[in-house]
């Protein structure tokens, strides 16, 4: 089943602030509240739809890629499985005034809430993103193109494999934050319960600590690398386009996820062609003998050489469409065209011949424009028409 836009489930625009995402998300948790909505599935549903669209559209990173790609765009991005509502609160503490059990939600629904899980244990600090740029021609943007990209990173440590504590040794869980991760402080106000949740300095919000560490990585999990990686690059991207590789990038610290790698696409300068969306412009220039006779003449395209038929009399500044010569549309069917764009060329040296024979042309009245037509004002058939019959 196709899912929702994000921006018709939150009921805002495309240009909505993400203070005006965050205050409709808040607004649909309280009318889809299940305490609001005893027994009612839908709504139940409904409220884990607004989480998912706000946890895309209030991240900003996330909010560029569905906007480029709709969903297709953010299909490589770590999403957080809400299987229950307990976890949207988990997730979003910070809507709800600062866990569930507490905040707005008491003062709506006079603290009857289901209490935020406890004793959650954390695994590692998850890995940073990494942004490559990827050059590729026209040609390789037109059909699609495979392509290797060799990548600095950090790179999981074989020794330990990536638990950061030596072989035979573990981890405990934090004496601090007793492996919550997190350290909360609870207070009470004429508005309600407040509880401020804050990382634990001790265990930098991973609830566990190395006995032993790792005399490889020193405890990281993770070591300095390269690595080479492929790109599948799909026909009819262009410039600014990024492609998000899940779980490419940093690999996280003692045994966290791994970040994702974006590869941003750029565009190479061509020899011969500029782009136009998906069509392509090829300026050729012609002399004057085949712009007024007319003739046959090869130009390349971007898939070889192919031949282009000039008529006789075309002007310079005509365009002449070479169909699906162009590049393939991205995510769908067909391509563009290539543009021919006609200059007549005109001659920096003469001989005496040439000259001579120019002069003897120059006189004659179909090769020089007349009066009208050389302020703009051709004579159209109508009027050759109409001075026939005056």
């Amino acid at each position: 089943m196709a899912k929702r836009d994000y921006y018709a489930i939150l009921g805002v625009s495309k240009t909505a602030t993400q203070d005006e995402i965050k205050k409709a998300y808040r607004q649909m948790a309280l009318k889809y509240h299940p305490d609001r909505n005893p027994g009612n599935k839908e709504a139940e549903e409904q409220f884990k739809e607004a989480a998912e669209a706000y946890e895309i559209l209030s991240d900003q990173d996330k909010r560029h890629r569905y906007d480029q790609f709709g969903h297709e765009g953010i299909r490589g991005v770590n999403h957080r499985d809400f299987h229950d509502v307990n976890d949207i609160f988990s997730a979003f503490s910070d809507i709800f005034g600062g866990g569930f059990g507490g905040g707005i939600f008491d003062e709506v629904f006079g603290g009857t809430g289901r209490g935020r899980r406890g004793g959650r244990t954390h695994q590692g600090t998850p890995g940073a993103d990494l942004k490559v740029k990827l050059a590729l021609t026209l040609e390789e943007i037109a059909t699609g193109v495979e392509k290797k990209i060799k990548v600095k990173k950090q790179k999981k440590c074989d020794a330990c494999n990536g638990s950061g504590a030596k072989t035979g040794t573990g981890s405990s869980a934090c004496p601090q934050c007793e492996g919550t991760g997190e350290l909360r402080q609870v207070s009470r106000s004429m508005f309600g319960q407040f509880v401020n949740i804050t990382t634990c300095p001790t265990c930098g919000g991973e609830g566990r600590v190395v006995r032993d560490p790792c005399s490889t990585c020193h405890g990281e999990g993770r070591l300095p690398g390269e690595t080479t990686i492929k790109v599948n690059v799909p026909a009819g991207v262009a410039e600014g386009n990024y492609i998000p590789l899940q779980g490419q990038g940093n690999a996280g610290q003692r045994g966290g996820p791994p970040g994702d790698l974006i590869v941003l696409i750029e565009e190479q300068p061509h020899q011969y062609f500029t782009r136009s969306g998906d069509d392509i412009i090829y300026d050729l220039n012609i002399g004057f003998p085949m712009a007024a006779l007319g003739g046959e003449i090869e130009i390349p395209t971007l898939n070889g050489k192919a031949k282009l038929s000039v008529e006789a009399g075309t002007p310079a500044g005509r365009l002449l469409r070479m169909r699906e010569r162009g590049i393939s549309h991205l995510n769908g069917y067909g391509r563009g065209d290539q543009l021919v764009r006609i200059n007549v060329w005109v001659p920096s040296k003469l001989n005496s011949r040439e000259k001579e024979l120019l002069k003897e042309l120059a006189n004659n009245e179909h090769i020089v424009p007349n009066e009208e037509e050389r302020h703009g004002h051709s004579r159209t058939f109508f009027d050759k028409v109409k001075d026939a019959f005056s």
